[in-house]
């Protein structure tokens, strides 16, 4: 990113900034300096005695604008305002952001550094890195997964039990929070009609309990599901196609809302953090996240 406009525009801001200077000039001398003014029985005359030139500007204008006048040389000598023109201080926006990165650096750059060599067994370990993980989860990731990492609203995935959609090892973590995640799970109803949904509904509430032996939803779902699912329905982690057998469901686990998923499909989005958040935390983030699930059911 350039520090400095243009040539074109450079001139454009040299020409209006001189132009405005030369105006309040000529304002100022013609108001106060002017010898050839007309006189105060030249021009109309108002509510019976009110003529022009009768209440000239009061002298505290000048000294005003007078004070502005250098005020505003002094400023165009010192910074950038004259076009290309640096100032005499050569400071500028780049400048200042260059030497404050600088600062940050050497201030934690050797912090960054630990964080992003050792392991996340020893990350876990400092209580001071983990509460500025928490600190980052709280401000990015608690408006939807709530401030205790348990989910909420049946939208919203428990970050902190033993079941993750799109697998919770670190590297698994990690590539969801930086790339973000889209599921896409299609609504079966106008394919294979009420019928067949009933069925599944019961088929996959008898594989949450354990006892979908011989159940009469099993063709159908070999037929529908398992492509995603697994013949079992232990789920794919690679296609983000959820374990059935666990009990746990994202949308909940009444009938009602399984029904739900399967004749109207669900399309749930974890939106991409890599470009809001940084290296070090988003390795922060995969460390705190792997200790929650330390004590995952």
């Amino acid at each position: 990113m350039a520090e400095l406009p243009g040539q074109f525009w450079s001139g454009w801001v040299l020409v209006l900034t001189l132009a405005s200077l030369a105006g309040l000039v000529w304002l100022v001398f013609s108001l106060y300096f002017d010898g050839d003014q007309k006189t105060q029985d030249a021009g109309p005359i108002w509510d019976g005695n009110l003529r022009e030139g009768e209440h000239p500007a009061p002298l505290w204008w000048f000294w005003l604008i007078f004070i502005s006048l250098v005020i505003s040389v002094i400023y165009l000598m010192l910074y950038p305002g004259l076009g290309a023109f640096s100032g005499a201080l050569k400071w500028s926006q780049g400048g200042e952001l260059h030497e404050r990165l600088d600062r940050f650096s050497m201030e934690f750059g050797s912090t960054r550094r630990l964080v992003s060599e050792a392991k996340l067994e020893t990350l876990r370990e400092d209580a001071r890195l983990m509460a500025s993980a928490q600190r980052i989860y709280d401000r990015n990731c608690a408006v939807c997964h709530g401030y205790d990492a348990m989910g909420q609203a049946d939208l919203f995935p428990n970050l902190r039990d033993a079941d993750w959609q799109w697998g919770g090892d670190a590297a698994q973590i990690e590539q969801s929070i930086r790339h973000g995640r889209q599921a896409v799970m299609i609504g079966w109803l106008p394919v294979i009609g009420e019928q067949a949904v009933n069925q599944l509904t019961d088929y996959v509430l008898a594989l949450g309990r354990g006892n979908a032996a011989s159940h009469p939803g099993a063709q159908a779902y070999k037929s529908y599901c398992s492509a995603c699912h697994g013949a079992d329905g232990f789920g794919n982690v690679q296609l983000g196609a959820p374990n059935l057998t666990d009990g746990v469901s994202l949308y909940g686990s009444t009938r009602e809302a399984i029904h739900q998923s399967i004749a109207e499909g669900r399309n749930g989005m974890m939106p991409a953090f890599g470009d809001r958040l940084d290296d070090t935390q988003i390795r922060l983030l995969v460390a705190w996240l792997s200790r929650e699930g330390d004590d995952r059911q």
